[in-house]
């Protein structure tokens, strides 16, 4: 256990950043009175932080040949990423932080279980079994009592 202390004490912190970020762009939302120029400039700031970290890592570009041979959907991340961003602008100030990110665990745990069973976008299949069910059914449980 002792060798995953780093690593589950940096998901958890993943975890408040999106709680933080989430907070943050909705305050920007009702400042600048935009969820797009607010959706805007959370990926600015993003973006110029994972060049900062390219820079830092010493990351050399990828080729145009390296381009060329990635997926056409592998490109998509960023599209998702807008949709999650533009919906928690909107939806945070209405559902609350804490119902919002539980309704959102809820809807990555849904489709990770089946992204997982039938091995979509590369991922090797991993069969939904009792257990899984069990911990999926959980979560929803969590999410009505965090509601109330």
């Amino acid at each position: 256990m002792s060798g995953l202390a780093l690593p589950i004490f940096l998901a958890i912190a993943a975890g408040v950043s999106i709680v933080v970020q989430q907070v943050l762009n909705s305050n920007l939302r009702a400042s600048l009175n935009s969820a797009a120029w607010s959706g805007f400039v959370s990926y600015l700031v993003g973006v110029a932080c994972m060049a900062l970290l390219a820079l830092a890592l010493r990351d050399p570009l990828p080729s145009a040949a390296t381009a060329a041979r990635i997926p056409w959907w592998a490109w998509s991340g960023g599209l998702f990423g807008a949709i999650f961003i533009g919906l928690s602008i909107l939806l945070v100030p209405q559902l609350g932080a804490a119902t919002f990110l539980a309704l959102l665990v809820t809807g990555q745990m849904l489709a990770s279980v089946a992204f997982d069973h039938f091995g979509w976008l590369g991922l090797a299949q991993r069969p939904i079994d009792a257990t899984r069910l069990i911990g999926v059914a959980l979560l929803i449980a969590g999410v009505v009592l965090i509601r109330r």
